[in-house]
């Protein structure tokens, strides 16, 4: 084989990635996927898809790498096939912030509108956590608190914060954290804490990035 075969060949497989990741709905499931291993039916009803046209989503990742699956009785279940997905989708989504106005649109009217602030590093918050210094909202579903949190967090799911702030200490500050640095859920979280009087931040970005640079996780709950 020639060397310019052996690069073409090498870039066709290089591009596998790529049109794998070339959805919208396929970045929201692995994003989904980056939270706790799922099965093909909770994928289906956490994203809004069917369940067959999440198979088909499901199918293409698996093929070109981005997840592995098992099963169990009738049911299969999703995981990333590792953290350098992780470092993939973080990059994609830094280059897209600095290069495509778009994108730097939408986070400035959906995200950085609601907060200015700047968030809470990582480190910060876990130095944080062991001084007693703050309350660390988790405000993800139980299933995905359940599979790996920030030690010591407090679930509390967003639908349920209104109801659960009598248990939070308004003396504290809270620093709120979700699925990564552009999940809503956190942003929203601050904002409706702010309104009630609270001291809170968010996490510069999510639980499976904390997970990733190798800090503290606890599971269960």
């Amino acid at each position: 084989m020639s060397s310019n075969g052996f690069k073409h060949d090498l870039f066709a497989q290089f591009a596998r990635i790529g049109k794998a990741l070339g959805n919208g709905h396929r970045l929201e499931l692995l994003e989904f996927i980056a939270q706790a291993e799922r099965s093909v039916d909770e994928l289906a009803k956490v994203s809004g898809l069917t369940v067959a046209n999440a198979s088909q989503h499901l199918r293409q990742l698996r093929q070109a790498g981005l997840v592995a699956c098992r099963k169990e009785g009738l049911k299969v279940y999703y995981r990333l096939s590792g953290d350098d997905v992780l470092s993939l989708l973080d990059a994609l989504r830094t280059t897209a912030e600095r290069h495509l106005a778009e994108v730097k649109q939408l986070v400035q009217t959906y995200l950085e509108s609601r907060d200015e602030l700047e968030p809470v590093a990582r480190e910060e918050l876990l130095e944080r956590v062991r001084q007693g210094l703050v309350t660390v909202l988790d405000v993800r579903p139980p299933e995905e608190y359940r599979a790996g949190h920030v030690p010591g967090a407090i679930n509390v799911p967003l639908e349920e914060l209104e109801s659960q702030l009598a248990k939070l200490d308004p003396g504290r500050e809270v620093v709120a954290y979700c699925r990564g640095a552009h999940c809503i859920l956190a942003f929203e979280a601050v904002a409706r804490l702010r309104g009630r009087g609270f001291r809170a931040s968010r996490l510069e970005d999510g639980f499976p990035e904390w997970r990733k640079a190798g800090l503290p996780v606890e599971n269960g709950g």
